[in-house]
This record gives C-alpha cells, sequence and structure tokens, in this order.
C-alpha cells in the first residue's frame, strides 16, 4: 500500500466525505470552496502552513503568536527556522513597537491555548498571513458563535475524540494547499493508510446516528467539570481562573455559558511569584505560565482527565483552599 491513491491523491476521499460531514455536523467551519490537507499530527501540519505561507514573499516571514500563547509554536518555529522565517515572539508587542509589521505569520488559537478565549488575529495588513488553529473549535469546549471561515485553518481528530495523532487542514488559496502538500511530501512521504483508516474508523463512530450525540455528551461532561472547579476557587483569596462569558452557540441553538479545555489559574498573593511551585506543594501537577510566554503566577490545569484522575484534582485543589485563613469554609 503506498501513500498514494488511485486518484493519484495523497488522502482517501470516503475519509474527506467523512471530514466534511463531521464539520458540517458541528457547524464550526465553513468547507465549501477550501482546499483539505491531511496530517498525522499537530507539529506536522502547523509547520507545514509555516512553510506554505512563508513562500509568498521573498522577505524573512516574521512568525508570531499574541501571548500567552501554545509554547510549540516557538519551539516547533526555532526548530524548523530557515532562511525564510523564524519566530519572533509575541503579535501584541509586535504590534505596539513596530510601525510596520512588515512579512508577518501570527498563530491565532481560537479557543486559545491555554486560556480558552475565542480570539482573532492581533496584526492586519496585506503583508499578514494568520494560521487559525482551531483545536479546540468543537461544540464541547466552546460556544460556536459562527462557523470559522478563514484561509487558513488547522482542526484535529485528537480534540474531538480524544485520539492524538489527526489533523485536518483548510486552506481557501490553491497555492498554499499545494506548498503545504509538498513539505507533508518531502517531510513525510505522506500520512500512511493505516493512519487515515484509523481515523476514517474514529469519525464513522462519531457519525452514528445524528451524529451529535458525543457533542452532547463531551460538553455535559466538561461543563460539570468547570463548573466544579469554578466553585471551588470562587471559595478562594488566594486564587483565581479566567472569566469565560456565556456566548449564543449556533450548535445548541442558546446561550450557554463555557466548558473549556483548560482552567487559567493565577496566585494572587504577592509572595506567590512561582504559581506552579505552590500547586506542586499540594500535589497538583500544573504547567508553568512562562511556557506559554506568560507570568510564572499563572499555571495551566488540565480538565482532560479520566474520571479518578479529575476528582482527585479536584480534592487536592479543595485541601488547599481550605487552608487559606481568610478561606470560606468548604
Amino acid at each position: 500500500m503506498s501513500y498514494v491513491f488511485a486518484d493519484q491523491s495523497y488522502m482517501s476521499q470516503v475519509l474527506q466525505n467523512h471530514i466534511l460531514k463531521v464539520h458540517s455536523i458541528a457547524i464550526n467551519a465553513i468547507t465549501k470552496g477550501k482546499y483539505l490537507v491531511f496530517g498525522g499530527g499537530s507539529t506536522q501540519l502547523l509547520s507545514a502552513a509555516v512553510f506554505a505561507l512563508s513562500l509568498n514573499s521573498s522577505s524573512l516571514a516574521r512568525v508570531v503568536a499574541a501571548s500567552p500563547y501554545y509554547p510549540v509554536y516557538k519551539t516547533q518555529t526555532d526548530f524548523f527556522e530557515t532562511a525564510h522565517f523564524e519566530f519572533q515572539g509575541d503579535a501584541l508587542l509586535m504590534k505596539r513597537t513596530s510601525n510596520s509589521t512588515g512579512n508577518a505569520i501570527e498563530f491565532v488559537t481560537s479557543p486559545n491555548n491555554p486560556d480558552g478565549l475565542l480570539r482573532k488575529a492581533v496584526l492586519q495588513g496585506s503583508p499578514v498571513n494568520a494560521i487559525y488553529d482551531h483545536a479546540y473549535y468543537w461544540p464541547h469546549f466552546t460556544a460556536i458563535p459562527a462557523p470559522a471561515d478563514e484561509d487558513v485553518m488547522i482542526f484535529t481528530i485528537s480534540k474531538l475524540t480524544g485520539h492524538a495523532g489527526s489533523l485536518m487542514g483548510f486552506s481557501e488559496d490553491k497555492d498554499v494547499y499545494l506548498n503545504m502538500l509538498k513539505y507533508m511530501q518531502l517531510a513525510e512521504l505522506g500520512v500512511s493508510r493505516n493512519t487515515q483508516l484509523r481515523a476514517l474508523q474514529l469519525l464513522k463512530a462519531v457519525l452514528e446516528g445524528d451524529g451529535r450525540e458525543i457533542f452532547h455528551f463531551a460538553c455535559e461532561k466538561m461543563r460539570d467539570r468547570w463548573e466544579k472547579i469554578s466553585q471551588i476557587v470562587s471559595l478562594s483569596k488566594r486564587f483565581t481562573i479566567q472569566d469565560i462569558p456565556p456566548q449564543y452557540c449556533n450548535f445548541f441553538e442558546k446561550v450557554r455559558g463555557p466548558s473549556p479545555a483548560y482552567v487559567w489559574l493565577k496566585c494572587e498573593r504577592e509572595e506567590d511569584t512561582n504559581c506552579n511551585a505552590v500547586l506542586r506543594g499540594a500535589n497538583i501537577i500544573g504547567r508553568l505560565g512562562s511556557l506559554f510566554n506568560a507570568s510564572d503566577r499563572y499555571v495551566r490545569l488540565s480538565l482532560l482527565k479520566r474520571d479518578d484522575d479529575f476528582n482527585l484534582l479536584l480534592y487536592r485543589l479543595k485541601e488547599l483552599v481550605s487552608k487559606e485563613g481568610g478561606a470560606e469554609t468548604l
């Protein structure tokens, strides 16, 4: 079994049809008129998109993202840095300090990792290209106020079903699409049929019945976890978490509250300059704020856990809050 199918494409047409159907049910992306690229993981397609967009200009492309941002954007861009592009940090800082953004590529994560907020590109103008990372733009993690319709969009099956290793990229520009394919072919030769078959089987399971059941189940689960964490932190004078306002969701056809993948927790005491160390003292594992180009007063806590692990997180956080001198009794 080679990488190429009978129609000389590198992607199964059956898999493509299932991907498009899932997006039509989730109402989270406009796919008509866009070219679809399938990849074996987030790093693969994100890197392919940077490569493809950097070829649009003869000058160096400055790759940026607004803080706090997913750390792989920096580490991966630095690792694969070429004469065509380099990572130059915070998009917000570039906008404030530079009269001209020049040739820039901005990663836009929406909902954002780590804080779950919906975002738009910070930089504007014709020399600027945006890669919209919509890994969490599914109805169980966020309200879907409108289907995404950007020039370059990345989605992942891992945040749909929990199975890592399969991404979908949409490009409105044929040249960008072809250059992404070129990158895939040179770097990996393509995506194996085994990987594509696995993704197809997952999507077939998602689409059983009316295809909506997984979103209802997962949204209820994530909302319940967020509410339990929020209730504990609301009793604390030492910790706060991000505020995610309710929004109208086209999928659920109503205004709905938050159900993010992560808690972006902040230590409010002046002496708690390393919030991760504070939590470690209570046997709670998080990720340092500085990994996301933010202050270490912040820690990202994952809600993407098995029930036993999540219940243990609740127990330990509750114990930590209960030890505050001025906290209310839990």
